[in-house]
């Protein structure tokens, strides 16, 4: 067995250095929150594939509908020969999704792809070509992705120019100095000062910012939107790709808000791990790019397919939309003890999310100002005694906290001991 040196190095010269590689090992098996490395050494995983894994590594019930689905095709390409659980997967989510209105669910491979076919599908509709994201909104790495990414380093760094006609406007954030009136003024601004309204085919929002450190779209914020969309015919779409699948403590974060979207995008954990992606809106708004216009080679793959149904019968069957509030009170009772200590929580500018989707924001003691550094000390040192932790954030200085739903009590009481102590190194 080659060591994890050895596949570094191997790595190093096989692979482009754009690619950035967080661990120094590689991985061997997992199971449910656990991982492996081929050196054998085991980590809890509070990353879960970036957002991926809400049911956990490996799921029975996944792994057993997909090799179901392998002992009849892998693949057809739906939009040359389509299959029958791909419509079944479309009532399912037109079901679940918020709004009892009438509507239409197409298919994809990535989060980024979802996101390019609701913007496509927005314009077709309304014929504008004006789209509003915010700042420290990530919507994935193709141009039109970058383009609406309101964070620069390192997703824009030398890839531009990037697709007009998109307009960015600062998102609300009180930690931030940003405050709802503040963002909505701001917004009015950009009306007059770069695009009018009767333009603008869609604005994009995620519910909860990913990349963007967590933070979440305050209730009026959201509710005002809706507002101006209705007013000047512009549709309002909701990034779902992080936000879903019952991470926030509801099986989707705008449930929360009380406000329905026109289009939605999902993906990460829509498929326990197999790339699956999709746009779910009002059906005539869906129904507005000609036939041909959608699609792709791989959308809509038929293992990935057969995964995400199982998904949504494991997250009823085990109830992991109540288990998200249940863990993520858990966690933030943690972080606020922790924080009892003054050598910790002098550093901590804000513990913040919904249900089991929920950050820590650190800031320098002496100067209130962001601290990536501390922030980087933190997750090596975890990541050192065996617990996985994603970063984030506009500054690189917030952790987001990603386990699975379906983490086991134990393995969960073992993570926040290790990350108690992680919030106490200097």
């Amino acid at each position: 067995m080659s060591s994890n040196q050895e596949w570094k190095a191997r790595k190093d010269a096989a692979t482009p250095r754009g690619v950035g590689v967080m661990c120094n090992f590689y991985a061997d098996r997992a199971e449910n929150s656990e991982l492996w490395d081929i050196e054998g050494r085991r980590y809890i995983d509070f990353g879960s594939g970036i957002a991926v894994l809400n049911t956990g590594h490996r799921h029975p019930k996944i792994v057993a509908a997909i090799k179901k689905q392998l002992d009849h095709f892998t693949h057809t390409a739906y939009q040359v020969v389509p299959y029958s659980i791909y419509v079944d997967l479309a009532e399912k989510i037109n079901r679940l999704t918020p709004g009892t209105h009438a509507k239409k669910t197409a298919f994809f491979t990535t989060g980024a792809e979802a996101v390019e076919n609701a913007i496509k599908i927005a314009r077709s509709a309304t014929k504008r070509p004006g789209v509003v994201a915010f700042s420290g909104a990530f919507h994935g790495r193709t141009s039109m992705g970058m383009a609406l990414t309101g964070k620069v380093d390192p997703y824009k760094i030398g890839f531009g120019p990037f697709p007009g006609e998109i307009y960015h406007a600062p998102f609300p954030s009180n930690v931030h100095g940003m405050s709802v009136d503040d963002a909505l003024s701001a917004l009015q601004t950009l009306f007059k000062t770069d695009i009018e309204p009767g333009k603008i085919a869609a604005i994009i929002i995620e519910p909860v910012q990913g990349e963007g450190g967590f933070c979440v779209t305050p209730v009026p914020f959201m509710q005002a939107l809706r507002a101006i969309c209705d007013q000047y015919g512009i549709l309002l779409i909701a990034d779902e790709i992080q936000t879903g699948f019952a991470r926030t403590g509801k099986l989707f974060a705008m449930e929360h808000y009380g406000v329905i979207p026109d289009l939605m995008t999902v993906a990460k954990s829509l498929a326990g791990g197999m790339p699956l992606s999709g746009v779910c809106g009002r059906a005539e708004i869906m129904d507005a790019p000609n036939p041909g216009g959608l699609g792709g080679t791989y959308a809509g793959n038929a293992l990935a397919v057969a995964a995400a149904l199982a998904v949504l019968d494991v997250i009823e069957e085990e109830k992991l939309v109540d288990r998200a509030n249940q863990l993520g009170e858990r966690l933030t009772r943690q972080l606020h003890k922790s924080m009892e200590d003054p050598s910790v929580g002098n550093r901590v500018a804000e513990v913040r999310g919904l249900g089991s989707m929920v950050a820590i924001e650190f800031k320098h003691p002496a100067t209130g100002k962001p601290d990536p550094d501390f922030t980087k000390k933190v997750q090596a040192f975890a990541l050192e005694k065996g617990l996985l932790l994603l970063t984030c954030g506009v500054y690189g200085n917030v952790i987001r906290f990603l386990f699975p739903l379906t983490i086991p009590d134990t393995v969960m009481t073992e993570a926040l001991g290790i990350l108690d102590a992680a919030l106490h190194v200097n």
